[in-house]
């Protein structure tokens, strides 16, 4: 896939100056070798960094940002639930996914989150600064072997002449859900997600009833199942 160099051209919608970036990432280690990828580009500014997705919407409430480059698992809110969050937020903001994970199940849920990229980690220094250059023109980026996959799930479908099923469960759900599985107390997950704590409990009923499960501890079995969380 050819991946153009060059920073966006006059008339796309790209903002003036450099494009304002908010890294997310848990690992710091991980952070400062994006960093400095996309700080060697004249186009590119990383103004704020996070180390999970609920500090990222955070920050996207406190900077003037142009393009969100999120990693998918992260404590307290994945890059996948930060990613719903910051498109309700803010519509106009531009999303990245960088991730370790070359899995389909990922990918498809990055795009339903309003995601324009998905970039591995193992090949950010070939493939990252093209892919925010393309998310800033709104054209969507895709590794080879997503296109591959974007096409096989396409054929299979056309094939059974039937669309996706829907998740389970809701976006919020599945935001609870994660913060229960962390551990976190109904108190802590509504200072996070700026609901009531009866609102959390009412969350964590539906989860146990929805899902068929009994308590915390298998809630927590189906949140790594899910991908959720990391065993």
């Amino acid at each position: 896939m050819p991946h153009d160099t060059a920073p966006p051209t006059a008339g796309t919608t790209a903002p003036a100056g450099p494009i304002r970036i908010l890294l997310a990432d848990d690992h710091a280690l991980v952070r400062r070798g994006v960093r400095l990828i996309l700080d060697q580009e004249p186009d590119l500014d990383v103004v704020a960094e996070a180390g999970d997705g609920a500090e990222a919407i955070e920050l996207a409430r406190a900077h003037d940002i142009d393009l969100a480059v999120l990693d998918i698992a992260m404590p307290r809110l994945t890059g996948l639930q930060a990613a719903r969050e910051l498109t309700a937020l803010r519509p106009g903001l531009r999303i990245l996914m960088l991730t370790m994970h070359d899995n389909e199940q990922y990918f498809f849920q990055a795009l339903k989150a309003g995601a324009g990229g998905y970039v591995l980690k193992s090949v950010a220094d070939r493939d990252l600064v093209a892919a925010c250059r393309a998310a800033m023109r709104d054209e969507p980026f895709l590794y080879p072997g997503a296109v591959t996959a974007l096409i096989r799930n396409y054929l299979d479908r056309a094939r059974h002449g039937e669309e996706a099923p829907d998740q389970i469960l809701t976006p919020r759900e599945e935001e609870v859900l994660k913060l229960v599985a962390e551990g976190h107390s109904s108190k802590e997950i509504a200072d996070l997600l700026f609901i009531s704590v009866k609102t959390v409990q009412r969350h964590r009923a539906n989860l146990l009833q929805k899902l068929g499960l009994r308590d915390r501890l298998e809630l927590t079995r189906y949140a790594i199942r899910a991908g959720l969380i990391e065993p």
